[in-house]
């Protein structure tokens, strides 16, 4: 498959969450999946020790039960002072988070039905060892999700799910003890490829000279 004409600043400012655009109609080839997949395995990874993981969810059923858990989780969630809808006063600063809150709504109640989902996971010895190694896994998932994008397909990172992480791990088959989640999403073609910058402060009020 051909990848989209980005370049590289391109690719990183357009690869956005994307929730309300994913085909859920259209098959992601396993091919597609394990080009992602290799390209992840190059980012930096701790004493160059690969502990990341990918599990992939293409049984229907499976889906079915990742999601069902996800929307339990996300139904709280928007009782939650966090929810991107709720109003803050400010009427312009309403109005993106209410196309926010939508999106994110959708997928709560949709992430099931996405013709596949990833959960990134590492690996250890034991639980305490897995948990402190995720920092192995996010670069991994980040560049996943880049190479996805390259690819004309669309992901979302969330991790709402781990708050019910044993249910996730009996439902896949994950050893609990020596595996700990990190990050899920789902994954399809993106219905149109043209995505923009999302809105951002300028690097100045973010960057902290020398000191805090």
């Amino acid at each position: 498959m051909s990848l989209l004409d980005l370049n590289p600043d391109e690719l990183l400012s357009t690869t956005r969450a994307v929730r309300k655009r994913l085909d859920f109609d259209r098959p992601v080839p396993d091919d597609l999946v394990r080009d992602c997949v290799k390209l992840a395995l190059q980012a930096p990874s701790g004493s160059n020790l690969v502990t990341m993981q990918f599990v992939v969810i293409r049984d229907q059923a499976k889906r079915q039960a990742v999601g069902q858990i996800y929307r339990e989780l996300y139904a709280n969630y928007k009782r939650s002072p966090n929810y991107p809808g709720n109003p803050t006063g400010d009427a312009e600063r309403d109005r993106v988070q209410a196309k926010v809150a939508a999106s994110a709504d959708f997928l709560g109640e949709h992430l099931g039905e996405a013709p596949v989902l990833v959960l990134g996971c590492n690996t250890g010895p034991n639980r305490a060892a897995a948990s402190a190694g995720l920092s192995n896994i996010l670069p991994g998932m980040w560049s996943f999700m880049l190479a996805a994008r390259a690819r004309g397909l669309g992901t979302a990172w969330t991790s709402m799910h781990v708050a019910r992480e044993r249910e996730v791990s009996e439902i896949l088959g994950i050893p609990y003890e020596t595996v700990a989640q990190a990050v899920l999403t789902p994954l399809a073609f993106t219905k149109g490829t043209d995505f923009r910058p999302a809105q951002r402060p300028e690097p100045d009020a973010v960057i902290h000279w020398d000191s805090w």
